[in-house]
């Protein structure tokens, strides 16, 4: 019944976030940590997301900016192999904290960045994959900073969701390269990072025929509605243990 519902979540959150860059660690990340607990479901997590933000590139291939890319991920790579490891040595309680408060609040600064009109070019997108990297490779997701920083960059569409996967590609790898380095990532839990990810593959490509016909607004606010849920639920999760 656990997988039947990390499933049904994975699918719904994959489709998703296969349509606005983002969501389905948020979404999903509760559900891991319900069924696994914190320690276990972050490399799941890491796994999964290898293979959602693949499934992207390959949905909208032909539309990777390579050069933000690169730039984006010269220095995201190694910052988030260094993050991971950082979580690694943090007790699972503070891990429940800190991902709910991140969660909650990118609310807030998804808003502030939304209210200014910026333009990143790669030099920004380096300083960006930078801090990103490293945040991401502690936290469950920072899809709410790298979707503006790639849309602030002039990327629309599938050009925006196919170069935001293929950066944060190779985030999530180094993050799960280091998870296995350090006896995180099991053959248990590769393969339940597997059964995950297959659900969030299924939903990307499920949501290529939604993308032209994405009301922002309207999802923005979703995204919030999310996050605050996600967010709220992993501070209980934490205080009540």
């Amino acid at each position: 019944m656990a997988f039947l519902f990390v499933l049904t979540v994975g699918l719904i959150a994959g489709t998703i976030s296969g349509i606005v860059g983002t969501g389905s660690s948020i979404m999903l990340m509760p559900v891991l940590i319900y069924a696994f607990g914190p320690k276990e479901a972050v490399p799941i997590m890491a796994v999964a997301a290898v293979m959602a933000n693949l499934s992207r590139i390959l949905a909208w291939w032909r539309e990777v900016d390579w050069k933000a890319c690169a730039a984006y991920s010269v220095t995201g790579i190694p910052a988030a192999a260094l993050g991971a490891r950082t979580l690694l040595a943090l007790p699972s309680r503070a891990v429940d904290l800190a991902i709910g408060i991140f969660l909650i609040a990118m609310v807030p600064v998804r808003h502030w960045l939304a209210r200014h009109n910026l333009k990143a070019n790669l030099w920004h997108l380096a300083i960006g994959g930078a801090i990103i990297g490293y945040l991401t490779g502690i936290v469950v997701s920072t899809g709410p900073l790298s979707v503006p920083l790639f849309l602030f960059h002039g990327l629309t569409k599938g050009a925006f969701l196919a170069t935001e996967a293929a950066a944060s590609l190779g985030l999530y790898f180094s993050k799960s390269v280091t998870f296995e380095r350090f006896g995180a990532l099991t053959a248990d839990v590769f393969v339940k990072g597997l059964i995950a990810g297959s659900s969030l593959m299924f939903g990307a490509f499920i949501a290529k025929r939604f993308v032209l016909h994405l009301k922002p607004d309207a999802f923005r606010l979703v995204m919030d509605g999310i996050m605050l849920a996600a967010g709220l639920f992993l501070l209980w999760s934490a205080t009540s243990s």
